[in-house]
């Protein structure tokens, strides 16, 4: 029996991965010391698997940016506009520009498309395909990281997306083939780095293939088939582990089960029935490994030994214990570093910190799994096991996790608190009405660039260096001087800023009960962007005001509309570690019912704009399209319990990024937003056809420039995705705005870029004026 561990975090226990990333990119280091950041970071990863007992150690499971991109460069799919910088020494401005496009030294080149990893918040750049399209080995990272492990005396296990995968999630960029005919063109380049890695004497490769949990077409299934028997007849001595998470096979399993793979992984974690229909399979190969994934690599829930045992035992009888590995779900990626890091019990009690498990705790618990499940008698795996048991039950039995006010106010919900009191037309005119907006009015998604010195007035606050009342004093000062320079370049509805928040969701589970918080439970979003997720473990309850202070003050300071800025029910709860112990659904009507009262709240205070932010609505839908509709209907009606309790004039925005819409945007459309924005500068207004195809009826702001890129677009480049906007969608339904918000920008880009997107307006609307469109 292995231990298998499917990747490790690689931002660092303290961010220095997104430290040194930002200092490169503002000049402040050289490559060098960027480079020495990550070396140190695969060292620390790989030494501390080794001494908790890990078999299967991953190697090439560590990124500067993302794993996809990494291996866009490995099989050279660099798409044309950046062949200038493809001489580049080291690759890395290269590589930058791809994920975050470059306007510097003579380039201005625009960044590659991003878009959720599966149903994760974690973000990935979308390889782009020509129906010429040539690969070639052009990256030698999984050679050299290979190579570093064994250096340090580690025989690794290389990680590679698996080329169907690689080809199912990018995207073609123009017409007349479907990228997965690419495969014959890709796997020459990938049977080079098996030729290269073979020479090194490599035992495993895992090849990752998370699109096995998707609706396959046949052509996909024959496209899985053909690739792994290729591997395998060019590589016979080559083991390879297939691996798939966040599902089910499903109807793929007849396919998978043929394949000449060494090793299968299951996410025992999302998908526990799937063990049943592989163990009782007559495909089943008995001399294939199964690796088990029973530690849950996306939730952060101390794992129940005793359960998982008896799945452990149950393969082990089919199998026999050589042939059964312990693993992680999926990459531990999408948990945070170290428990023991966490030593504040204000943020996180000590009831709580129990029940938990982070990445080095998950590894910790692989391999105690591993002792468990081979008998292990010894006094400290016993200790364990105990310890263990004790945990879960104290959580079980705990009061903190219910409350009867919550679950009474549940149970009372009807139809009437998820609908509107008119329909959009009506609303659309007592809107008008009030708020007298000009044609292509113009406002951002909310957050404005937080600054080193306001992420310090926080950090000093919560270090009691400051009172509450100079703290409040300098955000005072922020606010309004954000509100004055929206009034000066022409803005129509402001925001405040929000330099008062820390993240979308941790600022608001802050505020309710029920959610517990880290100090140092950072998790990888993209590129350097890192998010430490609320920890859901008991029933939501607001009892205070969340917002209201803030966006009322800035209200104060204008007669111009601002937009209260709220966080979705579905985000928050896909955007935090979510309890386990009851359905998803049941916690996000909790939370849908703390935003309505916040909205409430706000409206009352004379706020007439309130943008309810759901970005992670297509995120969170199911892998396969046979759960869709139960998840679209919860998701949906809990938007709109959070939305429906204010009157017509008040205008409800929703602001949702980087997701593809077509197939979901008749329930999109049933959110009933009265403005929604959304991503469409990097994928140029492609996004919009889903909407112009359905006759989405409600206004929309489709995002004029890309805010996660520092070069500032030019008017003429807004003017461009306008007009093209402006000729899918009547003109009086359109809004002008960025993509996303302003958090991360710095101050010059955003003040040059946002000027720029309204000249750009002003430009519009008397274009409209000329053609008679008024």
């Amino acid at each position: 029996m292995k231990t298998n561990v499917l990747g490790y975090p690689r931002i660092g226990s303290q961010r220095e991965l997104k430290k040194a990333s930002e200092k490169y990119w503002k000049g402040a280091v050289a490559f060098d010391a960027l480079y020495e950041t990550g070396k140190n970071i695969r060292k620390q990863n790989w030494l501390l698997q080794r001494e908790l007992g890990v078999d299967l150690i991953p190697s090439n499971d560590f990124s500067f940016y993302d794993q996809v991109l990494d291996m866009s460069l490995t099989v050279g799919c660099i798409p044309d506009r950046y062949h200038a910088l493809k001489n580049d020494k080291d690759q890395i401005d290269l590589y930058f520009a791809m994920a975050r496009g470059i306007q510097r030294d003579g380039y201005d080149i625009t960044a590659m498309e991003m878009t959720k990893w599966f149903d994760t918040n974690y973000h990935y750049i979308v390889p782009e395909f020509e129906k010429q399209q040539e690969f070639v080995v052009f990256s030698s990272k999984i050679i050299d990281e290979y190579q570093e492990a064994l250096a340090l005396g580690i025989k690794t296990k290389p990680v590679l997306i698996g080329p169907v995968t690689y080809l199912l999630i990018g995207k073609e960029k123009e017409e007349g083939f479907h990228r997965i005919a690419l495969l014959e063109k890709l796997l020459p380049a990938y049977m080079e780095l098996l030729e290269r890695l073979s020479a090194r004497d490599v035992e495993y490769i895992q090849f990752d293939e998370p699109c096995l949990a998707l609706d396959l077409t046949q052509q996909e299934k024959e496209a899985v088939s053909h690739c792994y028997g290729e591997i395998a007849e060019r590589f016979p001595h080559i083991k390879v582990i297939l691996t798939n998470y966040f599902d089910c096979y499903g109807d793929n399993l007849t396919t998978v089960l043929s394949l000449p793979v060494d090793a299968l992984h299951l996410d025992l974690v999302r998908c526990p029935s799937q063990l049943d229909d592989i163990l009782n399979s007559d495909q089943l190969n008995k001399n294939m490994t199964l690796s088990l994934g029973v530690v849950d690599g996306r939730n952060v829930w101390k794992n129940d030994f005793e359960s998982a045992v008896k799945t452990i035992e149950k393969a082990v009888a089919v199998l026999g214990e050589e042939k059964i590995w312990i693993a992680s779900s999926c990459s531990l990626l999408h948990c945070p570093y170290d428990l023991e890091l966490e030593t504040d019990e204000k943020s996180l009690p000590a009831e709580v910190k129990q029940w938990l498990a982070f990445a080095r705790q998950k590894v910790e618990e692989i391999t105690t799994l591993k002792s468990i499940a081979t008998g292990d008698n010894s006094a400290a795996t016993i200790q364990k096991l105990e310890a263990n048991r004790r945990a879960n039950q104290i959580r079980k039995a705990s009061r903190h996790i219910h409350n009867p006010e919550v679950k009474s106010r549940i149970s009372q919900l009807t139809a009437a608190d998820s609908k509107r009191i008119s329909g959009f037309d009506m609303r659309k005119a007592r809107q008008k009405e009030k708020l007298n907006l000009p044609q292509y009015p113009t406002t951002t998604i909310g957050s404005f660039p937080q600054t080193r010195e306001v992420r310090s007035w926080r950090s000093q606050l919560k270090k009691n260096k400051i009172s509450k009342a100079e703290y409040d004093e300098l955000i005072k000062k922020e606010t309004e001087e954000t509100i004055r320079f929206q009034e000066d370049i022409g803005l129509d509805v402001l925001v405040h800023g929000e330099f008062e928040r820390n993240d979308m969701v941790e600022y608001f589970g802050e505020k309710l009960e029920g959610f517990a918080f880290t100090n140092f439970g950072w998790v990888q979003s993209y590129g350097s962007r890192c998010v430490k997720p609320p920890i859901i473990f008991g029933d939501v309850l607001r009892k205070d005001p969340m917002t209201l202070k803030w966006s009322a003050y800035a209200q104060s300071l204008t007669t111009k509309p601002v937009k209260g800025m709220l966080t979705g029910p579905v985000t928050i709860l896909q955007w935090s570690f979510v309890r386990n112990d009851q359905p998803g659904s049941l916690t996000c009507k909790q939370i849908a019912l703390a935003i309505r009262d916040e909205v409430n709240d706000l409206e009352k205070a004379g706020l007439d704009v309130i943008q309810i932010d759901e970005p992670a609505i297509r995120e969170g839908l199911p892998l396969r399209k046979e759960y869709w509709k139960e998840y679209l209907e919860w998701a949906v009606e809990s938007f709109r319990i959070s939305s429906s309790g204010v009157k017509d004039t008040t205008q409800i925005h929703t602001h949702m990024c980087y997701s593809e819409f077509n197939d979901i945007i008749a329930s999109i459309a049933e959110l009933d937003a009265d403005v929604i924005t959304i991503e469409t500068s990097r994928s140029e207004m492609e996004l919009l056809d889903a909407f112009v195809e359905f006759k989405y009826p409600n206004e929309i702001g489709p995002g004029v420039y890309d805010i996660h890129s520092p070069r500032v677009p030019t008017e003429d480049e807004m003017e461009k995705l306008l007009i093209k906007a402006s000729e899918l969608i009547p003109v009086d339904n359109l809004w002008v705005n960025p993509d996303c918000g302003l958090k991360t920008r710095d101050w010059p880009e955003t003040r040059s870029a946002l000027t720029n997107l309204v000249n750009t307006a002003k430009k519009m609307r008397a274009r409209a004026l000329s053609d008679g469109r008024d």
